[in-house]
């Protein structure tokens, strides 16, 4: 059996994940990652990285009989994620912090500390699999579809893949609150938590204020305007809104109008009908694969948002990126968020949503 550190978030899934290994024989060696500052959060945060969480996850780790550290990441959780985040937000567009998490701060400092603690592999409890093979390893959607989180991790670096293990992608969330509750765990009943880690309001917008200039573009009076120029209202700053948004655009339409585009340069927030809504055609950056990239026509399976059910598509241009055409029209498709590319059940990679379009006339 091998060393393997564990990322505890002070949570019931991260916790059973632990006991697993445990119970398999692993030497393990759990720690908590301080993310974030706690001055300015409530004494209790709940969030999955407050300071409820580094004590739960403590008596966790005491109650399995291993030990536990804290590991302090303020620094790059700061620059890679919260920056990354009010950046985007900035620039009209809607961020997934998780995935920026996991893929630039969580992962790769669990296996520089791992390494240097001795351990062979790390672990969480995320729900996803992950199949390891001498022709190499995959990363898999979780068993539970309703709990799946495959979404958040297509930006792992490859060569991680070998060093990766989670012991609660082949159970339900409701088998592992029940072992939770047969190893008589802290965590057994506590509930998930639904907020941004770093947002304690519950209002990202108070930390756009915070952390942008006092006059920002993103947070100035602009106009609400049909695809046509018409001005129909006046929003209080674009960043309060999303592409699929339906509140916050004022009354007197004759049918119900979703934002449909964030224009940041003319500080415009553009509305539309449902219909105007759909895209078919996605553009995306950042592309990440986990194996040997699609070719050109390659036809695929897309997750545009997490909770999104997956969409049939083909690869149709890979110049400086990925540009993929959709055998449905899709709402909502939002620029910022990710585009993750499946075959089957297994992750093949993903990207950033930069654009969408439609080829089919409103």
């Amino acid at each position: 059996m091998s060393r393997v550190l564990v990322a505890m978030s002070g949570g019931v899934d991260s916790s059973v994940a632990a006991a697993l290994l445990v119970e398999a024989g692993h030497e393990v060696v759990g720690v908590t990652m301080k993310t974030f500052c706690y001055s300015e959060t409530p004494a209790h945060s709940r969030t999955c990285c407050g300071l409820d969480g580094i004590t739960d996850a403590k008596r966790v780790a005491s109650a399995l009989g291993i030990p536990h550290y804290v590991f302090d990441v303020e620094e790059d959780f700061t620059r890679d994620v919260i920056d990354d985040f009010v950046a985007e937000y900035a620039r009209g567009r809607t961020p997934n912090p998780c995935v920026r998490c996991n893929s630039n701060t969580k992962f790769r400092d669990l296996l520089e500390r791992g390494r240097a603690l001795g351990c062979d592999s790390i672990a969480t409890g995320h729900y996803v699999r992950v199949q390891h093979a001498s022709e190499g390893s995959r990363l898999l959607r979780g068993l539970d579809a309703a709990k799946d989180q495959s979404y958040f991790l297509w930006a792992l670096p490859p060569s991680m893949l070998p060093k990766l293990l989670f012991p609660v992608g082949e159970l339900t969330k409701d088998a592992v609150r029940a072992r939770a509750h047969e190893l008589m765990l802290v965590t057994a009943d506590k509930p998930e938590s639904q907020e941004i880690c770093f947002v304690p309001t519950g209002d990202y917008r108070d930390l756009l204020k915070k952390r942008l200039a006092d006059v920002h573009p993103a947070l100035e009076p602009g106009a609400i305007v049909r695809t046509d120029g018409t001005v129909v209202g006046e929003h209080s700053g674009y960043a309060g809104f999303t592409v699929g948004q339906r509140k916050g655009l004022g009354g007197g339409f004759e049918e119900p109008m979703f934002v449909i585009e964030i224009r940041p340069d003319d500080r415009e927030v553009v509305v539309g009908t449902a219909d105007e809504l759909l895209r078919d055609v996605v553009t995306v950056r950042e592309v990440n694969w986990l194996g040997t990239a699609p070719s050109v026509g390659a036809a695929i399976t897309v997750q545009l948002r997490y909770r999104a059910p997956s969409v049939a598509a083909r690869i149709f241009d890979v110049d400086g990126g990925l540009t993929l055409e959709l055998s449905e029209s899709q709402r909502a498709v939002t620029p910022g968020q990710s585009a993750v590319i499946f075959d089957g059940d297994r992750v093949l990679g993903g990207g950033r949503i930069v654009s969408a379009a439609s080829t089919v006339p409103v």
